[in-house]
């Protein structure tokens, strides 16, 4: 799997762009606020509709205009894809794929699989509780069209049942029908929590040996997946909550309220790691991560690389780079001294400025 060629029009600073990639390892540079993040952002859109920023589409849609769009060209198995997204400012967006619209985006996932890592997932371990559940759902959300339906009917449950709470305190008999949400809530997250669990069982196996790798041999790093509360319990306390949950106007229980415990040795290091030691599991996690897209897809994700090297000591930074030689990577930085220490081997290099793009290999 590998991304072909990307096209943008009014995508944040850019007016119009078309740049062609190798199957390899391509390089984008230039001073920081120029353009080069947005091309990533742009990538991850195209294959999992939403921006890895968080940001809506009319915050990405470029100053003036009241549409953007993206083309991006991919090469799966020897067959090529094309997917269009359309953002406007005040309507869904639109995708087609190969010129056929789709409905629903699950109907994208699996055409183009991507993995993020930017400076910010460095932190991940000393951020809060909703960082790590943000990084399992955009992976699995990725990789499991079944968790993509559970995890959203979830949310929309949540927010149903978050409304109500709210109303049942101007009128109490709307509490007769609570348990309405309550059932869809406990069948829903249920399945998410299962899934969340296999997907951190199967991610330990790899971080395991990636992590000792790194730290050469001095340390063991253990993911132990803390759900807020355990499956047989659920029903049970969910209706437990309700007098707390109608006083607080919101739902206390389930899985939108899940961590991801680190463990070295019997350190919990969110709590009481040090900052190198924090750093170094972030980079085993994306590691073991990337591994595990790969087993499970049988192909290689396309890598995104965002600023990350400059983040990381020569040590790391080898680790990393000796492990992205058969895959397609795209990396932004600000300069190309870690390449040149590192005598890394590119395929392409592009040199961004003020969201104008030049291949410095042609």
């Amino acid at each position: 799997m590998f991304i072909k060629s990307l096209e943008l029009q009014d995508y944040r600073n850019y007016d119009s762009l078309s740049m062609e990639f190798h199957n390899g390892i391509n390089i984008l540079y230039g001073d920081n606020a120029q353009g080069k993040t947005n091309i990533l952002e742009a990538i991850y859109i195209s294959g999992t509709t939403k921006s890895h920023r968080g940001s809506k589409d009319k915050e990405i849609i470029k100053l003036g205009k009241d549409q953007a769009h993206i083309r991006t060209f991919v090469e799966r198995d020897n067959v090529q894809h094309k997917i269009d997204m359309h953002l406007k400012k005040n309507k869904p967006k639109g995708v087609a794929i190969d010129g056929i619209p789709i409905k629903k985006s699950s109907e994208l996932f699996g055409i183009l699989n991507l993995i993020f890592f930017s400076p910010e997932d460095l932190s991940i371990i000393k951020n809060g509780p909703s960082e790590r559940r943000r990084f399992i759902d955009l992976e699995l959300c990725q990789l499991d069209k079944v968790y993509l339906h559970n995890l959203s009917n979830y949310n929309k449950v949540i927010t149903q049942r978050n409304n109500l709470l709210k109303q049942i305190s101007f009128n109490n008999q709307l509490m007769d029908t609570l348990s309405i949400w309550d059932i869809q809530l406990v069948k829903y997250g249920t399945e998410v929590m299962k899934r969340r669990d296999l997907f951190l069982r199967q991610l330990n196996e790899i971080v395991y040996h990636i992590h000792s790798k790194l730290s050469g041999g001095k340390e063991e790093l253990f993911i132990k997946y803390e759900p807020n509360v355990n499956v047989e319990e659920y029903s049970k306390k969910l209706g437990n909550s309700v007098s707390r949950d109608v006083a607080q106007k919101i739902t206390s229980v389930g899985p939108h309220r899940d961590d991801i415990c680190f463990l070295i040795g019997s350190i919990d290091i969110r709590k009481f790691g040090s900052q190198g030691q924090q750093r170094t599991s972030a980079l085993s996690l994306k590691l073991a991560e990337l591994e595990l897209v790969k087993n499970m897809t049988h192909d290689n994700p396309v890598l995104l690389l965002d600023d990350v090297l400059s983040e990381l000591d020569r040590k790391r930074q080898n680790y990393l780079l000796n492990s992205i030689h058969d895959i397609q990577t795209i990396i932004t930085c600000t300069g190309l001294e870690e390449f040149i220490a590192n005598r890394l081997n590119y395929d392409n290099i592009y040199k961004v400025v003020n969201g104008t793009v030049t291949n410095e290999d042609s």
